[in-house]
């Protein structure tokens, strides 16, 4: 009988910010993946130092202002890290950058494979349908959110952007109110919604005379967040230092529908 492949090599997992809704759906995800390990789970008033030897990879969920001490360790002690925070200062921004000279790094807005084929899809749809299209994006969280927009909006607008060619600063609106003119064709907007449990949905609108185009996800249950944070950590280990984000973890870098 010929073997099969040797199995996947076990991955040691440190989750910071356990106590917390992702946290939580972090540990049970994790549970159900056999070549993965949870060598700790600590939050507020738990000694990260003392924990993170015993792991390859940090989980950090907690708070935007947390993250770049969690980095700066990480980088000491030379372990991967997976960030999952959102709402970064740019200053915070530049600690993870620098840390990221030294370890490999998934920085993502969003963990989801759903999300993440949004993001693919919305560049595509905006080279395809060109400058003819208004833009705008649209998106609702749970009332405890923090920040907005959210993360994942943040990342659809500059892939709008980008494509567009637009400094964001110049071409974002935040919502309309009073006699605002008509809309500029090099506007593109942005509105965040707020309340109940809504985990998170996203629409990204294509808006033209005649015709609208509207990619929307939605996520009704933060484990395809935690499935998605887990299986980069287990891409990230062994990675060479850099920053990389789930297009890289799914090999969507670079991927085109048309040969």
């Amino acid at each position: 009988m010929t073997p099969g492949p040797p199995p996947f090599p076990m991955t040691k997992v440190l989750i910071n910010g356990a106590k917390g809704r992702m946290g939580q759906a972090l540990l049970t995800c994790a549970a159900r993946i056999p070549d993965l390990h949870v060598t700790a789970g600590i939050d507020v008033g738990d000694d990260l130092q003392a924990a993170i030897a015993g792991c390859d990879v940090v989980i950090d969920f907690s708070f935007h202002s947390v993250t770049p001490k969690v980095a700066r360790l990480c980088a000491e002690r030379r372990k991967a890290l997976v960030v999952g925070t959102t709402g970064h200062a740019e200053g915070e921004k530049a600690t993870l950058r620098e840390a990221a000279r030294t370890i490999p790094m998934v920085w993502a807005s969003n963990f989801s494979t759903g999300v993440n084929t949004l993001f693919w899809l919305t560049r595509k749809a905006a080279e395809i349908l060109g400058p003819g299209f208004d833009l705008e994006v649209v998106e609702m969280h749970h009332w405890l959110k923090k920040d907005a927009p959210s993360g994942t909006a943040a990342t659809l607008l500059e892939i709008l952007a980008e494509v567009r060619k637009v400094q964001l600063s110049d071409a974002l609106r935040h919502g309309r109110q009073g006699i605002t003119g008509e809309r500029t064709a090099a506007e593109i907007g942005i509105h965040a919604l707020r309340g109940g449990d809504v985990v998170g949905d996203h629409t990204v609108i294509f808006a033209a005379n005649g015709e609208r185009v509207e990619l929307s996800h939605k996520a009704s249950s933060r484990e395809t967040f935690a499935s998605g944070a887990l299986r980069a950590a287990q891409w990230v280990v062994n990675r060479p230092p850099g920053i990389y984000d789930m297009q890289d973890v799914l090999g969507l870098r670079g991927a085109n529908p048309c040969p």
